[in-house]
């Protein structure tokens, strides 16, 4: 009984190690008026089961690599187990050999709608669709654990992406919005396509410049870390030339703007006239932060 036990338990360590995500979800149910709210708390601890203990990819992790992320789902409206939100998705990473961690992903997707009956189990199939908050979730695990390996290695993430990619193709029979190429601006479908091509190459360049050439080294060579920070930063102005505010160069400031402003307000100095240039250039609607930079 004994050994048996012991066996049970280092199968389920095995298991544990194995996830990739420690993802951290919460359900706003704050515009329902509704009286039982007793279906949010069951659909948010639904959530935190399934994307914490799937293994999403066949890498293994140790708990102490497992990405840390946020998800809050905001819900606009619930009749008849039908839902109407918005997700934001946010992940991190810690910076070698340093307590900070670095925010790396800020998504907002306002085109979140499923339906969802109280205790329903949570199905994924990654050949077939089964649900639109299931696809949902799926389609942001990839793109959480894809940006991350970015930022270890050169286009590390496009793996992850194709499964995301698959997601997007498979999710749009079920005819939801957010999946397809004419279902508007900052989709899901917008970013994932952004994300692959090579004309915003420079987006997955920086990630992993920024993150690997500058911030890990931002506690030994702090001055050539932000050095290198600042242009990567300006290769943002040849993707912005050919595609002003798009998805992805949103998206990383959305995730770094305060972060750019803190890193060059105090430490070594270097020159940052041309950085706040490039800066006030192509991201305007943060200039408050740029004013912070020394």
């Amino acid at each position: 009984m004994r050994n048996w036990i012991l066996l049970v338990f280092i199968c389920i360590t095995g298991v544990i190690k194995a996830q990739e995500l420690n993802c951290k979800i919460t359900v706003n149910s704050q515009k329902i008026s509704q009286t039982n709210q007793q279906v949010f708390s069951t659909l948010e601890t639904a959530l935190n089961e399934f994307m914490n203990n799937r293994k999403w990819t066949n890498k293994t992790y140790k708990p102490e690599e497992r990405i840390d992320c946020n998800m809050l789902i905001t819900v606009d409206s619930y009749e008849n187990n039908n839902f109407s939100a918005t997700i934001q998705v946010q992940s991190s990473r810690p910076v070698y050999n340093s307590s900070y961690i670095t925010p790396v992903l800020n998504i907002n997707d306002k085109q979140f709608s499923f339906t969802y009956q109280e205790f329903e189990p949570l199905y994924y199939n990654e050949n077939r669709f089964e649900s639109n908050l299931t696809s949902v979730m799926a389609f942001y695990a990839y793109v959480i654990i894809g940006v991350d390996a970015d930022t270890f290695k050169m286009r590390g993430g496009t793996m992850f992406f194709n499964q995301a990619k698959k997601v997007v193709n498979i999710a749009q029979s079920g005819n939801n919005v957010g999946w397809k190429q004419n279902d508007g601006n900052r989709t899901r479908f917008e970013l994932i396509d952004n994300l692959l091509s090579n004309f915003y190459r420079e987006y997955r360049t920086v990630m992993y410049n920024y993150h690997l050439k500058g911030m890990d080294l931002m506690s030994s060579k702090p001055e050539m870390a932000k050095k290198t920070i600042a242009s990567s930063i300006q290769l943002f102005k040849s993707m912005n030339a050919r595609r002003p505010n798009s998805y992805l160069l949103q998206a990383f400031f959305d995730a770094k703007a305060d972060e750019v402003s803190q890193i060059y307000s105090g430490g070594p100095q270097i020159n940052t006239t041309q950085l706040v240039a490039t800066l006030n250039n192509i991201m305007p609607n943060y200039s408050g932060s740029w004013k912070k930079i020394e």
